[in-house]
């Protein structure tokens, strides 16, 4: 689908470089009297893009793990709304980027300075460009989900990951970040669980009814939590994931 956007884009600049008079999109306000694209052409294709950066930030990046087992770890310490969902996004955002910075600086190097050169079209650039997003997606996508994608698309099976289209790596990867972040988010419950388990049954013993068990095994989970350098620890272990 996007090979085919690109292609189209192609076919639309090449159209664009013949006279205006010799051009059809002038005539519909696609392209400018000089043979490139209007001004609101571009406007509306840099919105376009605007709209679907978030989505490919969130789906195609570490972002979708990072965000899953932090919103696991808040959870598990029982802090509610702390840290807020602005700070766990912005870490999630900033170790995103810097795992993704090799990925980014090949895409840059490979396709996107070659075709700003002139030096490529842009379906080539395209394809130089996916080459190292392929390369990434691939090392953390299971084996299983890309066969359900393959099964559900009825693409035939590729002789090896870079032969894969986007458009079933793309979503065999977010299936397998998802299950990977669940699978992290439910170690790191178990040791606040026995915290809890452990407060809920003294407080049971001793005839503690009223004092809801949670309020007291906050401080403990927490104070744990601080002792053994938790943030080192989660953080750390998230980015080696991906190394």
């Amino acid at each position: 689908m996007l090979k085919r956007f690109l292609a189209g884009a192609t076919f639309g600049v090449l159209a664009c470089a013949a006279p205006a008079s010799d051009s059809p999109l002038s005539k519909i306000g696609v392209t400018s009297s000089g043979g490139a694209l209007s001004l609101p052409m571009q406007i509306a294709l840099s919105m376009t893009l605007m709209v679907l950066l978030p989505a490919v930030v969130m789906s195609i990046t570490p972002f979708l793990r990072i965000t899953i087992v932090l919103h696991f770890l808040r959870q598990a310490l029982g802090t509610q709304n702390t840290p807020s969902n602005q700070v766990l996004i912005g870490l999630a955002l900033f170790l995103s980027i810097l795992i993704m910075q090799p990925v980014i600086t090949d895409v840059y190097h490979n396709a996107w300075e070659p075709m700003d050169q002139g030096r490529v079209s842009a379906s080539q650039a395209f394809d130089a460009g996916a080459k190292p997003i392929k390369a990434f997606l691939s090392r953390f996508t299971r084996e299983k989900d890309v066969k359900l994608f393959l099964e559900m698309t009825k693409a035939p099976a590729p002789r090896n990951a870079g032969d894969l289209d986007l458009q079933v790596l793309v979503p065999a990867y977010i299936l397998s970040e998802l299950k990977t972040g669940f699978q992290i988010g439910a170690m790191l419950f178990l040791p606040f669980l026995v915290i809890d388990l452990v407060v809920a049954s003294v407080t049971l013993s001793i005839g503690m009814v009223q004092l809801p068990p949670v309020m007291l095994s906050a401080p403990f989970k927490i104070l744990l939590f601080v002792l053994v350098d938790g943030w080192n620890l989660v953080v750390g272990s998230l980015v080696k994931s991906f190394y």
